[in-house]
Order: structure tokens, then sequence, then C-alpha cells
């Protein structure tokens, strides 16, 4: 199998930056949301987060993806719409403030709605890599943020597409991460599924490339961080069943359960603390948390 890039939009994108006056860049996305310090229903010492009143009990929008600023204070965390639709929330943990970004096609003259899950996210520098299940991975710049009378947006450049060659299960993008430590520095990918799918973990490399494909049979996971050649998964039971992070590697992972609340997806990692990060995704129960590794290892 191997990781293309295809569907470049890089001449569409610079021409929506430029219609909208310029990029703005992150610095300038000041959170017009506040964000409230809580606790989670877990069985692990964490430290937790949720939204404003509205966000917290939405239907419409369903939070998933989670990622990181590397070297950086900011946390991104990805909602899809199910009427279509995707945008990235940009949380600044220090002041408790948040805003939304809504993630655009370019087109010629104009932009539309990303139709994708976005069950996952990776950052790496100043791009975002956005899980998109059978159609790979969205990738965009943080730079080319801008202002526009809907709000702020960001374009996305370009697609990473896996090739396979033979006729086998093509690989499902459910979540993404980006391992930094490894030399040169790597994407990770993995599979959510049942018992009737397949359950699969994949290596590639950060701009495309051979992937690397095994199984990882973890049921409904929904997040994956490597850390020191170690892997973390988190996976879900259900609407109100609590979470559970397995770590360990591929036929060999043990599973701690009820350390993350209901309804956990994407896992992300912070190196300089040493934490795993995830978010949760169903009306009136929805966290950011994270909690120590140690505690899972």
């Amino acid at each position: 199998m191997h990781l293309s890039r295809a569907q470049e939009l890089t001449a569409e994108a610079d021409a929506l930056v430029a219609r909208h006056g310029g990029p703005v860049g992150l610095d300038a996305v000041r959170g017009d949301r506040r964000l409230r310090r809580t606790w989670a229903p877990c069985l692990s010492r964490h430290r937790a987060w949720t939204w404003d009143a509205a966000d917290r009990r939405d239907t419409r929008w369903w939070p998933q993806g989670i990622a990181l600023e590397p070297g950086g204070e900011r946390v991104a965390v990805t909602w899809y719409a199910q009427d279509g639709g995707v945008r990235v929330s940009v949380l600044d943990l220090a002041r408790r403030r948040y805003a939304h970004v809504a993630l655009v096609v370019p087109t010629t003259g104009g932009h539309e709605p990303l139709a994708a899950h976005a069950g996952g996210l990776g950052w790496h520098g100043t791009r975002l890599y956005v899980a998109a299940t059978r159609a790979g991975l969205w990738v965009c710049d943080v730079r080319d943020v801008v202002r526009s009378p809907d709000g702020l947006l960001l374009p996305v450049r370009h697609r990473l597409v896996p090739e396979s060659d033979d006729d086998g299960e093509p690989l499902r993008f459910s979540f993404v991460a980006v391992d930094d430590a490894c030399d040169p520095p790597a994407l990770v990918a993995g599979e959510y599924g049942g018992r009737r799918q397949t359950r699969r973990f994949a290596e590639m490399p950060i701009d495309g490339g051979p992937v690397t494909v095994v199984a990882h049979d973890v049921l409904r996971a929904q997040g994956v961080a490597r850390i020191e050649g170690r892997l973390y998964l988190s996976s879900s039971h259900g609407p109100w069943g609590l979470g559970s992070i397995w770590s360990g590697e591929p036929g060999g992972f043990r599973e701690h359960r009820r350390v993350l609340p209901m309804g956990p997806e994407d896992l992300a990692y912070d190196a300089r603390t040493d934490r795993l990060w995830t978010v949760t995704e169903h009306p009136r129960r929805r966290w950011i948390v994270s909690l120590r590794r140690s505690r899972v290892s």
C-alpha cells in the first residue's frame, strides 16, 4: 500500500486567502467562547474542561479529533456536522477560551464545506492532517486562516490517498496522529471497527509514501498515540459505558478499563508533560480530558 498526494488545491487555496484580504493565522484567532474547568466521570485522576452551554448540548456538531500544537500551548479539536461540514476548535487553555474555524474546500471563486468524518487529527509544524475515513487524509496549513463574513475559514490544500497493490480491503483512516519522536517523523493511523470489520494500524511517511499495515484487533478503537515505540489506543463502550485505553503492541495490548469518560474519541500526546489527551462526543456529556501516561502504561 502507498499513500500519494491527490486533489491538489494549492492555487485555489491561495486565491481564497487573497480574496479575504490575506491570512490572519492562528495568532489572530481570539477565543469568543468560554471553556470551563470541570470533572469528568471516569476512574482515573485527570484534568477536564468542557465547552460552553450551546456546544455541550449541540446535536448537529460532534467532537471527534484532537491534537496539540507542537511546542505550543494550543489544543485543536475537530467536529463534524451530521448534515455536512467540518470545523476545528482552537483552544487556549490558559485563558479558558476557544473559537471555531470552518474547514473548507476552496473552489474557483469560492469554497464549499469539507465533507469528512474528521475522526482524527494530527498536527506537524503548521500542517493539520484530518482523517477522512476511506478518502484518506486532508491536509491544511494553519497559517492560511482567514476572516470572512461567515467567520473564520481554513482551506484544505491537498489530500493524501491510500493506493493498494492488491484487491484487499481499503484502509479506513478512522483516526490519525503524528509521531514526531522518530526520524523522520511519521503518521500513524488506524481503523475503527466492530467484530466483522477489519481493525488495522498503519504507519507511513509524513508526506506520503509506503504504508506498513498490521492488525490491532481492538474493538471500537477511536484514537492512537505512539510514544517511544509503544502504542496507546482509546476505545469506546457505547454512549454510557466508560472508555478504555489500550497500551502495548499489536497482539499484546493491555486494556485499562474505565479510565476515560463515556464516548471517548481521538487520542493525543503531550511530550512536555507526559500526558494523554482525548475528547468525548455525546451531547451533554462532552469533555476535553488529560491524564498521566504512567496511569495506563
